[in-house]
């Protein structure tokens, strides 16, 4: 097995908050990251993760943004919270407030932050212009706390996106269609909570759509990946237990998770994916997979293809973090966007040849 050669940009972050106008005078941009990623009309086109926040004026002050509906709008309210008064809640997570359920859990009351997706745009796949509006935004009925983590599946010149859709009631994923990345349909709740880190085939295998999932179970059994297939992309089926940890020593020895779109190669279908250890280090990995049958690994690397070595990879708002929703593979390369420390867009490029050299049975 051979170490890989890893080409990180130049000009890596990509994209980082300060590059984002927030979508509203009182909000902050916490977070860039997590991107879907396809060409489109010879552009590079970036679906991004943008991660807002309440403005406050005291470290003693919580303010939480969520979607609701009022009167037929779907708007967003604010929710305030002091931290000396409201002490229900456990504020040792900047990322969430948790609470004690009345079966004794603890659990997430609150998300700190409300995401939504904007489109990014590139000639040359390294110097981005991002819209100074989103592109989805939340709705209450599905998406109350925020819309996570795009991925961009092309299917006879249909863009399908799915993303994790945020409520109370947990993390599911959505799906919506596009042709332009102007416009979109949406098609509602594809996979129910908790389900995230969804890849769909960009082609029928078999005469059936294809995707992975990571279903969370939480009495028996891990957050897993599994395979299901589909007649027409909004119910699936047929769901089959994939991969999951198999070593405790291992890189991987957390949970494993989607990552990018698969794409077809000579030797057959490449998935990257991604995979975090017990301290929650998100690293990046490959499977080969059959052609003709998607569930069946015919190699993968047992270390990582990527994993977060440089500064801006190792620091941010989630330390130690390489997290990909998306790839572009051409000209025998390929090239991952991914998310850095939970924060920032970033790019490296990997010779096909390179993966396929660090792959094992």
């Amino acid at each position: 097995m051979n170490n890989i050669n890893v080409i990180r940009s130049k000009n890596n972050p990509l994209i980082k908050p300060s590059d984002v106008r927030p979508s509203r005078e009182d909000f902050k941009v916490d977070g860039v990251f997590n991107c879907g990623v396809c060409k489109y009309n010879n552009e590079y086109i970036l679906l991004c993760r943008i991660a807002e926040s309440v403005k406050v004026d005291s470290d003693k002050e919580v303010k939480i943004p969520i979607v609701v509906n009022k009167d037929g709008e779907d708007v967003i309210e604010v929710i305030s919270f002091n931290k000396d008064v409201d002490t229900q809640y456990d504020y040792s997570d900047s990322r969430s407030l948790w609470t004690i359920d009345n079966r004794g859990a603890k659990k997430i009351a609150y998300l700190t932050s409300l995401s939504h997706i904007r489109v990014a745009r590139s000639k040359d796949g390294e110097n981005f212009i991002i819209d100074d509006e989103p592109f989805i935004k939340p709705i209450a009925s599905e998406e109350e706390w925020g819309i996570e983590d795009p991925r961009i599946t092309e299917i006879d010149g249909i863009y399908y996106i799915n993303y994790t859709s945020v409520t109370r009631n947990g993390a599911a994923t959505s799906l919506v269609s596009t042709k332009d990345f102007i416009s979109y349909e949406r098609h509602g709740i594809i996979f129910a909570p908790e389900n995230k880190d969804v890849t769909i085939f960009p082609e029928k295998i078999n005469g059936k759509y294809i995707a992975y999932n990571r279903p969370v179970p939480c009495a028996i059994g891990g957050p897993d990946m599994w395979i299901a297939e589909s007649p027409d992309l909004m119910h699936w089926g047929k769901q089959r237990y994939f991969y999951g940890v198999t070593n405790e020593d291992s890189w991987e020895n957390g949970r494993v998770g989607g990552g990018a779109v698969p794409f077809l190669t000579e030797k057959g279908w490449v998935k990257i994916y991604h995979a975090t250890d017990k301290n929650n280090r998100y690293c990046l990995g490959a499977f080969l997979l059959d052609k003709n049958e998607p569930c069946k690994i015919l190699a993968k690397t047992n270390k990582p293809i990527l994993e977060p070595d440089a500064d801006y990879e190792r620091e941010g708002f989630f330390a130690n973090v390489v997290f990909t929703c998306g790839c572009v593979f051409e000209d025998g390369i390929v090239k991952i966007y991914y998310g850095a420390s939970d924060d920032k867009v970033c790019r490296a490029d990997i010779r096909i040849e390179e993966i396929f050299a660090m792959l094992e049975v």
